[in-house]
């Protein structure tokens, strides 16, 4: 297998956007800009349990996961970095970033905790990203009329997290975690995810003045259970989740693969902070 490959995104971010960026929609705008603010803080804690996992493995058992762990770190690095200059012009626009602090209370308190732990709630959140990922790539009706460079960096992000979407459930594996904590961690992270996703969504409407809004409320029904609906083509890939003989690579990958191919042109070597 080749190592994950750790690429620049070639955009410009500097240029502010405009609040309501995807298409003048302002829910979709909100729930994009509300994922967005929780990718900094969660990155690193990806970053962090990828890392600590792998030192914590015995040397003879490293050799699979050599390359596709660093590969991963260096993805996530380049998503953090990039997203964190997307979320400086989001703190421009005045929008407050209540999910962050969330993030990293919670990381306290997992604290001396074993390893595995942070592994499984990283494996976790990673297939809720690759569900997210991959229903994006198959319906990009979620960014119609979104500025073309956040188009992009949308389509980036979720092709490399199709790309890498095994790595952190391989290593936990290989860590001899155990899999009742591997289904109980899931159903943690369904939680906090769902609810810090709306919280942020609804607090990020707010700002815009377009929480009371019918047409708010219309684009969120259509987005989330309409025919293209997220919840609605997401939800047998999370039950999926559950199952004994689950794993990543079962749910596919090749839209991701594909947009890196057509794209390449918009993308350069970076070097894996690893």
């Amino acid at each position: 297998m080749n190592p994950l490959p750790v690429r620049r995104l070639l955009i410009d971010l500097a240029t502010p956007f405009e609040r309501r960026w995807n298409g003048g929609d302002a829910f979709r705008s909100a729930f994009f800009n509300a994922l967005s603010m929780s990718f900094p803080a969660g990155e690193q804690f990806f970053i962090d349990a990828a890392r600590a996992g792998l030192k914590t493995m015995p040397a003879e058992r490293r050799a699979g996961l050599h390359d596709d762990v660093p590969g991963f770190i260096g993805q996530e690095a380049t998503h953090r970095r990039i997203h964190a200059l997307f979320n400086g012009e989001l703190a421009r626009q005045g929008h407050v970033n209540t999910w962050e602090a969330r993030i990293l209370a919670r990381r306290k308190r997992l604290e001396g905790a074993d390893v595995r732990h942070m592994v499984a709630i990283t494996a976790a959140t990673e297939h809720f990203t690759a569900l997210f990922a991959e229903h994006l790539l198959a319906y990009p009706s979620l960014l119609d009329g979104a500025e073309p460079r956040l188009r992009t960096l949308w389509q980036w992000h979720s092709s490399e997290e199709s790309e890498h979407r095994s790595v952190a459930f391989d290593l936990y594996r290989e860590l001899g975690g155990d899999e009742r904590w591997r289904r109980r961690w899931m159903r943690r992270v369904t939680f906090y995810f769902l609810t810090d996703l709306t919280r942020q969504t609804l607090r990020n409407l707010w700002h815009d003045g377009a929480l009371l809004s019918f047409g708010t409320w219309r684009s969120a029904a259509r987005t989330l259970f309409g025919g293209d609906g997220l919840v609605r083509h997401t939800r047998a890939g999370w039950r999926a989740y559950f199952r004994p003989d689950f794993h990543p690579s079962q749910q596919g990958g090749e839209r991701g693969a594909q947009w890196l191919r057509d794209h390449a042109d918009q993308l350069a070597p970076a070097t894996s902070p690893a």
